[in-house]
């Protein structure tokens, strides 16, 4: 097999301009971003509930108090009106081919608090091996009855590790958590890019600046001031203008560091021939020893 090299995207703000609710479902129910947000955050605090499951509530109840329809369907639809950043649509297909051309797979994931039902109607979800992002529960007609899965900024991490077994299954604690050893990793920390936009995307980043991976943190006016804080803090390695095309700085970048963890993943398996090829030798001089 060739090595793997995973990339991992938080999507708010990352490969899309903003809030994916912002586009289509919060404009459905007569309402701003603005006052949707406001509503949801100061429902959380006043009720000490994580935020994500706060405007998971929020969005619900707006809907059921406007008698709107709220299906997963419905959902999926709206993430049709997603508009993604220059160059986004092209992106995975030019840096998988990019990836083979170094003698490398590369696997796109998604790491996120939106909602995977959004996520999913866009036009580049069949690009990802797996979407993490927070999503409900629905009954046998299409209603969201309990939350699935919440991914609020630190439970992110938890699906790094789960890319680095390769145990994509959300509901496989068991083998998440067993012991394993380092060789057997399906994709090395080494061998991983995450790409973010701000502090929500900082324990993911600050695990890859601690277990040799690389951090990229994107940015447009509008936090551009905040990204080249966490760079001048060492929280990540790298900060671009979110513009995927061809030729700019971004896309250059990601592909040199593919290069270099290709280069440095065929000086492992090298080091792991020569030593094989001298225990080899080896063991049957110590055989004619004893």
């Amino acid at each position: 097999m060739r090595p793997i090299i995973a990339v991992l995207y938080d999507f708010d703000k990352t490969l899309c301009t903003t809030d994916m609710q912002n586009y289509a479902f919060i404009p459905s129910l007569g309402m701003t971003p603005e006052a949707f947000w406001t509503e949801a955050n100061s429902f959380g605090r006043r009720n000490r509930i994580d935020g994500i499951l706060a405007y998971m509530y929020i969005m619900i109840q707006e809907s059921q108090r406007r008698n709107l329809p709220f299906t997963r369907q419905d959902l999926v639809e709206k993430g049709r009106g997603i508009e993604l950043f220059p160059g986004v649509e092209e992106w995975f297909g030019r840096i998988n081919a990019f990836g083979a051309e170094q003698g490398v797979e590369v696997e796109h994931y998604v790491i996120s608090s939106g909602l995977r039902e959004i996520i999913e109607g866009s036009s580049i979800s069949g690009a990802f091996r797996e979407i993490y992002a927070s999503e409900f529960y629905y009954d046998g007609e299409g209603r969201p009855v309990w939350p699935k899965l919440a991914v609020n900024f630190t439970a992110k991490t938890q699906f790094v590790y789960r890319i680095n077994k390769g145990v994509l299954d959300v509901s496989d604690d068991k083998t998440l958590n067993a012991s394993m050893p380092d060789d057997s990793k399906r994709v090395p920390f080494t061998n991983m890019i995450y790409m973010g936009d701000g502090l929500s995307d900082v324990p993911c980043m600050k695990m890859m600046r601690a277990y040799g991976g690389q951090a990229i943190a994107v940015y447009q006016g509008s936090n551009r001031a905040g990204v080249e804080e966490l760079l001048a803090r060492g929280r990540v390695d790298f900060i671009f203008p979110a513009d995927y095309r061809e030729g700019t700085a971004l896309d250059m970048t990601v592909k040199n560091i593919i290069r270099k963890m290709a280069i440095s993943d065929r000086l492992w398996e090298e080091n792991t021939q020569q030593l094989r090829r001298i225990g080899e030798d080896v063991l049957p001089f110590q055989e004619a020893l004893y």
